[in-house]
C-alpha cells in the first residue's frame, strides 16, 4: 500500500519470516554458525530458543537455503504438544513416508529403512522441530530412540530442536539427562541492542530499494527500540504501521513523537482491558521529542504483546500445515516436497 509511494519494490516490514531479508545481528549470526556447525557434525543435537519473533525461523530458513541438497534431505515440524505415538507419526509424515492405518512397529521400520536407503545413496537426513518447547517428556525420548539409528558407524538422523526460553529449562529438567548428553551445541537467541536495532531497520528498506524516503530520525529509532524490546517481529510491526501511517499523512520523516503516535494506537487496540498497560514507558511519553528513552518498556505490556505474536505464531503454522494437507488431498499422487527440501508445515 504505501511501497509505491516510497518508490519501494516490496514489503520492508513483513511479518512472516522470509530468509531474503535476513539480518546478521551478533547474536543471529551466532545461532546460524551453531546450526551450520551442526550440520558439518552431521550427528547429535543443536538447542536453539529465543523469544517469539526473535527470529528463528527465519535462521533456520536462512540454512535451508544453503543445504546442499544433494547431499541432505531436510524436513521440518511444528510441535504441537506431540506425544510419543504423535511424534513418530510427523516424523514419518514431514519426510513423506505413508502413515495411515500403519503400526508404531511398521512406523520405525519404514522410517529406518528410509533412513539407511539414504545412507546407502550417500545422503543423509536433518529433522528441524520448531515449537520445541511443546513436546512431551516421552515425544523427546522418541526423539532420542530415533537418534540412535546407524548405518555402519554412521548416525542416520540428526535433530535441530528450536523452541522459545521454555525449552531451556524443559531441558534441564532431571528426565532430560540422556538427551542433554547427545546436545552436541545449544544457543539461545536473545534481543539486538540498540545500535543493531537500527542496523536492521536500514537493513530491511535497503533489500526493497529505499534510497532515504522516508528518513528515520536517530529518536525515531531510538525509541522504536525500546518498546519492540529488540525483537525482530515487534520492530516490524511498529515499523509497518509507522510506514503506513506516514503514507496516509503524506510524510517523508518520522521521529519519536510519530513512533509515540503508532505505539499509542497499539495499546488502545488492545481493548479496555488493557487500558492499565503502558505501551511506552512513561519517561519517555513525557520526554521531549529528540530525548533518550530513559528507561525500558513495561514489562506487563510486553508479556501481553508475546501472547498474542505467541497465537499470531501458531495461527500462521495451523495456516499452513492446512494448506499441506490439502494438497496431499487434492494430489496425493505428487509430492508436497522435493527430496532434499523441507517439508513445509
Amino acid at each position: 500500500m504505501y511501497e509505491t509511494y516510497y518508490g519501494l519494490s516490496g514489503k520492508p516490514f513483513q511479518l512472516n519470516p522470509d530468509p531474503s531479508f535476513f539480518f546478521g545481528s551478533r547474536g543471529h549470526k551466532r545461532a546460524f554458525a551453531y546450526l551450520q556447525y551442526g550440520v558439518y557434525q552431521s550427528e547429535g543435537f543443536i538447542v536453539i530458543t529465543g523469544e517469539v519473533g526473535a527470529g528463528k525461523t527465519t535462521i533456520v530458513r536462512n540454512l535451508f537455503e544453503q543445504l546442499d541438497r544433494s547431499q541432505l534431505v531436510a524436513a521440518q515440524l511444528v510441535s504441537t504438544h506431540l506425544d510419543a505415538d504423535d511424534m513418530l507419526r510427523a516424523v514419518s509424515t514431514a519426510f513423506g513416508l505413508p502413515t495411515r492405518a500403519v503400526d508404531k512397529a511398521t512406523l520405525l521400520a519404514s522410517l529406518e529403512a528410509f533412513l539407511c536407503q539414504l545412507a546407502i545413496e550417500r545422503k543423509r537426513a536433518l529433522l528441524v522441530v520448531d515449537e520445541a518447547q511443546n513436546l512431551s517428556p516421552r515425544a523427546v525420548e522418541e526423539l532420542r530412540m530415533l537418534s540412535n539409528f546407524q548405518f555402519q558407524d554412521q548416525a542416520l538422523l540428526q535433530s535441530f530442536l528450536i523452541g522459545q526460553p521454555e525449552l531451556r529449562a524443559m531441558m534441564q529438567s532431571p528426565q532430560m539427562q540422556q538427551l542433554r548428553q547427545r546436545v552436541i551445541a545449544s544457543y539461545h537467541l536473545g534481543p539486538m541492542d540498540k545500535q543493531e536495532t537500527q542496523g536492521y531497520v536500514e537493513h530491511r528498506l535497503a533489500h526493497v530499494g529505499w534510497k532515504g524516503d522516508p528518513k528515520f530520525g536517530a529518536d525515531a529509532l531510538d525509541l522504536i527500540h525500546t518498546i519492540s524490546g529488540g525483537i525482530p517481529r515487534r520492530i516490524n510491526l511498529m515499523c509497518n504501521r509507522l510506514m503506513l501511517a506516514g503514507f496516509l499523512g503524506e510524510k517523508h520523516a518520522f521521529n519519536a513523537a510519530d513512533v509515540q503516535a503508532i505505539a499509542r494506537e497499539i495499546r488502545e487496540e488492545l481493548g479496555p482491558e488493557a487500558a492499565s498497560l503502558a505501551a511506552v514507558p512513561s519517561a519517555a511519553r513525557d520526554a521531549p521529542v529528540g530525548a533518550a528513552p530513559a528507561r525500558a518498556p513495561d514489562a506487563v505490556f510486553l508479556e501481553h504483546v508475546r501472547d498474542i505474536e505467541d497465537r499470531m505464531d501458531r495461527l500462521e503454522k495451523t495456516v499452513g500445515t492446512a494448506v499441506d494437507l490439502l494438497h496431499r488431498l487434492l494430489h496425493p499422487e505428487r509430492p508436497t516436497t522435493k527430496p532434499g527440501t523441507p517439508a513445509k508445515r
